[in-house]
Parts: structure tokens; sequence; C-alpha cells
């Protein structure tokens, strides 16, 4: 599932370069992908100790900027974008279902494609636009990576729901690498990759199949309950949901196998009401795989579709290849090792693979010990020493033990450390 959906749902309890303008233009000519990737070595350079130079641009740093030179090393990489990558395996196979299920009437692809955006977005599109509030947990400073005040790496391919919409599209799928301080362990990297779908519906479209259709409507003045948002009509609500839940069954069917079964949490999610998690039965184990929901009105109607409603998802491609491949660690899917990558090299994207291990030896414990260095330390400043220093050789850290001082804190952390060969 796409993890900045999840940190929503979590923090409750839990310009980028467009295609012109193109609302009014023929469908035939409104569908491309977009996946002209950036080289990592030309990416990002600090050209003086107050700017960043990164993907051609010069960004001024101030208090907030926090991005370090191996995160920066990451932007270009594009992995979705490498031919044989388990990452663009997965992003195959959900760009083909979607080419050849749903097409329009001249028999063109539905959806829109665009695997190559510029991970680098304003504050603005990466949490206001999706109607995120001021205060919420998911802006915090030790949770992103901000270039400056203004800008910085995308938390999540939402980013560019407002942007894509306002652009007069109203199918597409927006793919990417997506950045967040987190936890060190097998499931968490601070640089991931996401799928994000959406789908728009005018009223005519909605309703068209619909006996009686022309007699129903999308809007109302109403009030908002668990199932609807205020300005919904429950008809139009009912019908998008179905729709919504169909495409993404139907989605993991294709992945997955035929007989998955499906089963839907209600959650909670800024930017959607109702929302949803997506849950499916792999292996005898309930995994979590996406989020989704009804698009907020309020985000549809400020990116210029005010007569219409949609919905949108949001998955992550490094958590449907650890499953469908038997991928244990995150971590892997960074490697340069032939071994990992030549297993991945087949001759049809959808080919089943089952990942076959590249170390026999026991990883390395090391415990530590120290004394935290102020008040505003966050644990992810910790995660992040440990990245520079280590590098992917650290599998895990885990808080062992703390200890309160009147003045200071000490806190003691086990470090679990990848061995490729015998010691």
């Amino acid at each position: 599932m796409a993890m900045l959906w999840k940190f929503m749902r979590v923090a409750r309890y839990s310009k980028t370069a467009l295609p012109p303008k193109v609302r009014g233009i023929p469908v035939h000519s409104r569908h491309f992908s977009s996946s002209k990737s950036v080289p990592s070595d030309f990416a990002a350079s600090t050209t003086c100790l107050n700017t960043v130079e990164l993907l051609g641009k010069s960004y001024p740093q101030d208090d907030y900027s926090n991005v370090t030179e191996k995160i920066l090393s990451k932007v270009g990489k594009n992995l979705h974008n490498k031919k044989h990558h388990p990452l663009w395996l997965i992003k195959e196979q959900v760009k083909d279902h979607f080419y050849k299920q749903y097409t329009g009437r001249r028999g063109t692809p539905l959806f829109s494609v665009y695997d190559g955006l510029s991970p680098v977005v304003t504050v603005q599109q990466n949490f206001d636009s999706l109607l995120i509030p001021q205060n919420h947990a998911s802006r915090k400073k030790e949770d992103n990576y901000y270039l400056n005040r203004d800008h910085m790496l995308r938390a999540h391919t939402s980013a560019h729901q407002w942007d894509l919409i306002h652009s007069g599209l109203d199918a597409f799928l927006a793919v990417g690498d997506v950045y967040r301080r987190d936890t060190i362990d097998n499931t968490h990297y601070p640089v991931f990759h996401q799928m994000e779908g959406v789908r728009l519906f005018s009223c005519h479209e909605l309703f068209s199949n619909i006996k009686d259709g022309e007699s129903f409507q999308l809007f109302e003045q109403g009030h908002r309950t668990a199932h609807k948002q205020e300005c919904h009509t429950m008809e139009a609500v009912r019908l998008v949901e179905f729709n919504l839940k169909q495409v993404l069954t139907k989605l993991m069917t294709h992945i997955f196998g035929d007989g998955l079964q499906v089963r839907w949490v209600d959650c909670y999610f800024p930017f959607t009401h109702p929302s949803f998690e997506m849950e499916i039965n792999f292996q005898g184990e309930w995994l979590e795989v996406l989020g989704c929901g009804v698009m907020e009105q309020q985000l549809v109607n400020s990116a210029g579709a005010q007569d219409k409603i949609g919905w949108a998802f949001g998955l992550g491609l490094e958590r449907l290849a650890m499953i469908l491949y038997d991928i244990p660690d995150i971590r892997l899917f960074w490697s340069e090792d032939e071994r990992f990558l030549k297993q991945f090299i087949v001759p049809h994207i959808c080919q089943k693979i089952k990942f076959q291990p590249l170390s026999r030896y026991p990883p390395l414990i090391n415990d530590i010990s120290f004394w935290l260095p102020s008040e505003t330390y966050s644990k992810n400043d910790f995660y992040e020493l440990a990245r520079t220093i280590g590098g992917d050789l650290i599998e895990k850290v885990v808080l062992l033990d703390e200890f309160t001082h009147p003045n200071r804190r000490l806190v003691q952390r086990r470090l679990v450390t990848l061995r490729s060969a015998k010691a």
C-alpha cells in the first residue's frame, strides 16, 4: 500500500513539469507515457554550503533543509523504469492490465500513465492541495525530506493529483519514487515507489448504464455521514465505490491469480471519504496492499472538475513485489548484485518468479549506548546517521532500553548488520 496513505490513517489515531493543458482535447491524443529518467550521477550536487543543485535547479537551504547526500544520491535512479527490475515488472503488469481492460470510444487506453514526473514538489503540492491540515503529523520535518520550507522530495505520488486533474485528465496512473524518513528494518526504506490511480466520472458516464439513470444526480446539499460526503448523492457514491472496488479487485486478481480472497477495511485519509484499505489473503495470511476512497469533492472542485466525482487509490510497488516474488528485505531492490538482478530477467512480465537468497551467513549484531544530544532529537535522526555511515549494510535497528536522568536521556540500540561473506 502507498505508505503515506497508511501514515494518514495512523496519524489520526496517525510545479512539476506537466503536459500542456488538455481539457477538451480529443481522447485519442491524451494518452501517453512519460518515462524519461535523469541519470543519478547528474541528478544532485551541493554547489555551496547554502544551496542544493537538484535535477538542474538550485534550491536555497534554510532552517528546514534536511536532505542528506545519501538521499540525494538516490534521486534519478528511477528503479521503476529500469527494464527487468522487479519494480519495473510490477509497474508494467499494472499498466498492461489498465491498458487492456479500460479503453475509450476509439479503442485507445482510457488511463494515461506518468512515470517520469520530477520528485521535487512544493509543500503546497504535497500537502495543501490534498487538504492535509497545517498541524497534521504527516507534515513534520522529522518525517520528511525538505529542500527548504517551500520545496521537498515528494512523500507520495498523490502530490501530482491536483496538477494532473487541473491539466484536464480524468483517468490516470502516476508512478514514481517517494521519500520519507523512517525506521530501519526489512520493510522500511527512506526511498520507495508508489503508484497513484485516479478516475473521474461525469453524471452521464456514471449513470448511463443504470435503468432510469437520467433521473439521478451526482450532487445534493446534504449532510456528511460515515458513508458519504455532504455534497454527494448516495446513488453516486455507491456507484463510484462499487466501480473502485471492482477495478482494484480485478487488478489484484490479475497480479496474484484467480480465486483471490479480498476484504475491505474502513479507514481515514484527509483526501478521500469514504476511505478503505484493501487486504488480500495470500498463502493463508491477510495482507494490506493499498489505500483508496472516494475523492474529497473540495479537492476535485479546486482542480477545475466541479462537474465530476471520482475515486483514487495509492499502492506501494515494493509491497506488491515483496509479496509476489517472496523478497524478504526492501533494501534488495537497490542491489546492483547480478545474482539478484538476473533472477528477474524473464521473457514475459507476468512470469512467476520466486526470489533465491543471496547469502547463507547469519547477520552481525552490535549493541551501542549513547546519551541523547537534545530535546529536539528524533529517532529518525539516528536512523539517518546509521544509514549515512553504514549504508544498506544496516539491516535493522532496535531499541533495547532507555534510561531517563533528570537532565538527559540514555538509550541503548541494537544494530543488525548484513554479512554477505564469512567473517
